[in-house]
């Protein structure tokens, strides 16, 4: 058999296990994005339709009725302000911690720098919810209960040790010798830093602050434990408790607030995803 035949047999023998893979990851993308589909479906149907026994994956009367009673809300946004603010600090001052503390544990020759790292992925296995308690007791014994230093100090620590982790391999793939060339150019420590290091390792800063940006956006135990009385400083998901009631919650509000909520995150990952995919391109390649 010619080659050309033996390179028609094997494409002829793979094309259907190609077809059952892409056929798979198709049915696989449709159940990931049928809970969106429906949450944004829900927000534009109408009352009568939402609270229907027998729910349909469409509508012919949409509405907006929905957003007007989220965006009613006297403190709405004043939530949302505070979720942007809370997000934006955490992503900014876990990035730039990250970043250095990669480029330490990388760069520099210590001792127990082993031990660090270790401890690193430790705090990354911990649950959330099992730290929840002491947490509290702590912002209590500091004074940060009702502030929102209780939910941007949290955050920060749970960010830390998935971006440094992630990191590390970004500034461990950057070349000594380009160090020392910028040394021998007569760079100083602190230029190659921000001037060099920081621009290759930038994909890498931009995937984790994803992760840690929708981390703190979609954030509600924090929220609904460290803030306890002081409404002005809750965040986003706390504007979901407006809409629920125990006897007639109102579904189409909390589908209405929890689609406002998404378009954030999206707005986000479309300015950033060119680079998010290359920094997980990198971080795998590593």
């Amino acid at each position: 058999m010619s080659p050309s035949g033996t390179a028609g047999f094997k494409g002829a023998v793979r094309r259907p296990w190609r077809l059952v893979a892409e056929g798979s990851a198709l049915v696989i993308a449709v159940l990931v994005a049928f809970p969106l589909y429906w949450m944004v479906l829900s927000a534009f149907k109408p009352e009568g339709e939402v609270q229907s026994g027998q729910p349909v994956p469409w509508t012919l009367n949409p509405s907006l009725d929905s957003f007007r009673r989220v965006f009613a809300q006297d403190d709405f946004g004043r939530y949302f302000a505070n979720s942007l603010l809370v997000a934006g600090t955490v992503v900014v001052a876990s990035a730039a911690i990250a970043f250095l503390a990669a480029t330490a544990v990388t760069r520099f020759r210590f001792r127990l720098r082993t031990s660090v790292m270790i401890m690193f992925l430790v705090a990354q296995m911990v649950p959330i919810e099992a730290l929840t308690i002491p947490m509290f007791f702590l912002m209590r014994d500091v004074g940060a209960l009702n502030t929102l230093a209780s939910l941007i100090l949290p955050h920060i620590a749970f960010a830390l040790p998935f971006a440094v982790w992630m990191l590390r391999g970004f500034v461990k793939a950057v070349p000594d010798s380009l160090e020392e060339q910028a040394f021998i150019d007569g760079a100083s420590r602190r230029r190659f830093l921000w001037q060099i290091l920081f621009p290759l390792v930038l994909p890498g800063l931009v995937a984790t602050s994803v992760f840690s940006f929708i981390s703190t956006w979609n954030d509600f135990l924090f929220a609904k434990s460290f803030i306890i009385s002081a409404t002005e400083n809750s965040t986003l998901p706390m504007a979901l408790l407006v809409f629920f009631d125990t006897e007639t919650p109102d579904w189409g509000g909390v589908m209405a607030a929890s689609t406002v909520m998404t378009l954030p995150v999206l707005v986000f990952f479309v300015l950033v995803h060119r680079r998010l995919v290359s920094g997980l391109g990198g971080a795998v390649k590593d």
